[in-house]
C-alpha cells in the first residue's frame, strides 16, 4: 500500500508533513502527562471491556454505554463493520478515503463506485439515490470528505438516511474529522433514528495521537452491533488508548480552540493558494484541497516538505493535491516555496 496514504516521513527525507491531517495545536498537554504515566501499567493487561473510556465517551456524547464499540483506530473498526455485515454489495462515493475500499475488499462482494463530478464540486448529487438498490448491503459515506473537506448538506443526508433505512442498506458515516468543522455537523442526534446508521469516529485527527491507535464507533442497533463486535480481538485497546481517551473527552476548551484556530489558518491557506492562481475546494476540515499544473509534490518534496499527491485516490488524476492547515509559520513556508515555484514555472515560459 505504498503512497496510498499521507505521513510516510520514513522513506523520505521530511522537514514539515503537510500530508497528514492531525490537529496543527498538537497533542494537550494532560494526554501526554496521561501517556507517560501509564508507562507503569505496561506490565499488566489492559482492560479488556475498556470500562472508564466508555463511560467517559458516553457521558460526553450522551449516549448510553451500549451503543459504543472501540477499535484500534477507526481502520479496525471499518474492517470489523465489513466482516460482520458480510455485504454481498458496498457502494462506495469516490474520490475517498482508500480504508473504505481496503475494508470492503477484504470480502467475497462486490463493489459499486460513484464517481463525485468535479463541476459539482465533488458533492453526491440526486442520482446517487438511483444507485443505492435494494441489493445495496452497505454504504460507505465521510462527512466531511476525504479528500475533498467536503461536508455534505444535512437535508440531503437526512433524505440520504431515510433512503437507505427503507432499502435497508446499513450506512457507515466516518465523521473522524467532524469535530474541526464545529457545532451542528455531526449527524449524532439522529443515532437512534435510524438503525442502519454506523457513526465512525477518531481521537487521531483532533487530538493529533495518530500514533496511540484509538477510534469508536455508535449505532444503535444491537443485533448489528453484536456482529462487529464480534469480529473485534481481545485487548485490542491497549493501556496508552484507554489512558489518552479517558483524558482526551475532558479537553472541550481545546477542541473550540482548535475549530477557531483551524478556521483562521484554513482561510490564510485558501487565499494565498488563489492569489497564486491555484484552484481552491472550499471545504471544511483540517485541510485543503486544490488543484495544480505543477508537479508540487516532487518540487515540494526535494526542499523538504511533503504534502499529498491525490493522483491514487480513485476518482482523480494528476493535479491534484491536499495539505494540512498547520500552524501559521509552516503555512507561510508552504506559500512561499510553491510561490517560488510557481514563479521559477513562469520564468521559463517567458
Amino acid at each position: 500500500m505504498q503512497g496510498i496514504h499521507g505521513g510516510d516521513i520514513y522513506r523520505n527525507q521530511v522537514k514539515i508533513d503537510f500530508s497528514v491531517n492531525v490537529n496543527p495545536l498538537g497533542m494537550p498537554e494532560a494526554v501526554m502527562e496521561a501517556l507517560k504515566d501509564a508507562v507503569g501499567s505496561s506490565g499488566e493487561y489492559p482492560d479488556i471491556t475498556a470500562e472508564k473510556v466508555k463511560c467517559a465517551v458516553s457521558e460526553m456524547l450522551s449516549v448510553p454505554q451500549e451503543f459504543l464499540l472501540f477499535g484500534n483506530g477507526a481502520s479496525e473498526l471499518f474492517m470489523a463493520i465489513v466482516h460482520g455485515i458480510q455485504p454481498g454489495k458496498t457502494v462506495i462515493p469516490v474520490p475517498a478515503f482508500y480504508g473504505y475500499e481496503y475494508a470492503a475488499g477484504a470480502v467475497h462482494g462486490e463493489i459499486i463506485y460513484y464517481p463525485m463530478k468535479e463541476e459539482a464540486q465533488f458533492a453526491l448529487g440526486e442520482d446517487f439515490f438511483h444507485v443505492l438498490s435494494e441489493d445495496t448491503a452497505l454504504l460507505f459515506l465521510a462527512n466531511p470528505n476525504n479528500p475533498t473537506g467536503k461536508l455534505i448538506d444535512r437535508g440531503y443526508l437526512k433524505r440520504l438516511l431515510k433512503h437507505c433505512k427503507e432499502k435497508s442498506i446499513t450506512v457507515v458515516l466516518d465523521e473522524c474529522f467532524i469535530e474541526f468543522c464545529g457545532r451542528g455537523a455531526s449527524m449524532l442526534s439522529e443515532i437512534e433514528e435510524y438503525e442502519n446508521l454506523i457513526l465512525v469516529r477518531a481521537f487521531t485527527k483532533i487530538f493529533a495521537i495518530p500514533g496511540v491507535r484509538l477510534g469508536y464507533l455508535v449505532c444503535s442497533n444491537q443485533e448489528l452491533l453484536k456482529k462487529v463486535g464480534r469480529q473485534m480481538p481481545e485487548w485490542n485497546l491497549s493501556v496508552f488508548a484507554q489512558a489518552a481517551g479517558g483524558v482526551c473527552v475532558k479537553q472541550l476548551d481545546f477542541v473550540e480552540q482548535t475549530v477557531a484556530f483551524v478556521k483562521k489558518e484554513r482561510q490564510f491557506l485558501e487565499e494565498g493558494l488563489s492569489k497564486l492562481g491555484f484552484r481552491v475546494f472550499i471545504g471544511e476540515a483540517n485541510f485543503i484541497f486544490f488543484q495544480s499544473d505543477l508537479p508540487l509534490y516532487e518540487l515540494l518534496l526535494a526542499q523538504g516538505i511533503l504534502i499529498r499527491d491525490c493522483r491514487n485516490f480513485r476518482g482523480l488524476q494528476d493535479g491534484y493535491y491536499r495539505i494540512a492547515v498547520r500552524n501559521r509559520q509552516d503555512n507561510e513556508k508552504l506559500l512561499k516555496a510553491i510561490g517560488e515555484i510557481r514563479e521559477a514555472a513562469w520564468n521559463k515560459l517567458e
